[in-house]
């Protein structure tokens, strides 16, 4: 489904502010499958997620999603397909336009521009039924300003709007982080619900060790731009966050000193 195959990254090469951000990373990532992401910071994560994504070129290594290589495709040509929220809730949303509007938006990613009406009747209603899941009242509000809306509620929106489409492949780039403990398991739980019922593979960075462990079938851990760690199956399962720890010391040499890792 997606093949990540030896890419690398530098950025400012040659520099004083040289660095390495990914080393010939290579991944397989099954139809269906979730993978979470987790390291330090420096580690890759972001870097990796967004080569995926088109934001950064790769200086080497092929991406491939679905059998086409899609490494040297713009970003907003791999938009059609792959489906992202970020970390901060004012990102992915227009502020000045509805909620509707936005979703409307989301419905026509990637898909041939014409003439036709705003939001038909039948998008409505669809919308609608979709806001319902969020449990947030949304779906009485379509023609309310996103920019009115709360940080969790945004997020929420934003989390529907990129998997609205079924895309073939969703990327979640610590997209709790910036909520509050309780907006975040609530925003947590329905990435949960859309993905398991949609069948959507995905990658999440995370920083919380518990999420990355419970949170869909495989996860991996990062540090200096490579694969440290990859765990799945019942190797994972049986695996708690002191044995992550004693793995990453094991397998890097060094003493995990990120404190939102530790803290979470």
């Amino acid at each position: 489904m997606l093949v990540v195959e030896s890419i690398s990254k530098t950025f400012n090469p040659g520099g004083v502010n040289e660095r390495i951000a990914l080393q010939e990373i290579s991944l397989h990532l099954k139809p269906g499958e979730v993978v979470t992401i987790i390291g330090g910071n420096g580690a890759g994560k972001s870097t990796l997620l967004n080569a995926v994504a088109g934001v950064v070129p790769v200086d080497r290594g092929r991406i491939i999603l679905d059998g086409q290589e899609i490494h040297c495709q713009r970003e907003h040509i791999r938009a059609g397909c792959i489906g992202r929220v970020f970390q901060d809730p004012m990102m992915g949303t227009a502020a000045s336009m509805t909620i509707e509007e936005n979703l409307s938006l989301a419905m026509r990613r990637g898909k041939p521009k014409k003439l036709r009406r705003g939001v038909t009747r039948k998008e409505r209603q669809h919308f609608k039924d979709r806001l319902e899941l969020l449990d947030l009242g949304l779906e009485d509000r379509l023609t309310t300003k996103v920019g009115l809306l709360s940080g969790g509620q945004r997020q929420a929106l934003t989390l529907l709007m990129a998997t609205i489409a079924m895309p073939r492949l969703l990327l979640l780039d610590e997209h709790t982080a910036a909520l509050d403990p309780k907006t975040a398991e609530k925003v947590l739980q329905l990435s949960r619900t859309i993905v398991e019922e949609n069948k959507l593979t995905t990658m999440m960075v995370t920083h919380n060790m518990e999420q990355a462990l419970s949170f869909g079938d495989r996860t991996l851990m990062l540090h200096d731009g490579k694969i440290l760690l990859d765990l799945g199956g019942s190797r994972r399962k049986k695996t708690t966050v002191s044995d992550l720890l004693a793995m990453f010391e094991k397998a890097s040499g060094k003493v995990l000193g990120n404190d939102r890792m530790l803290l979470n």
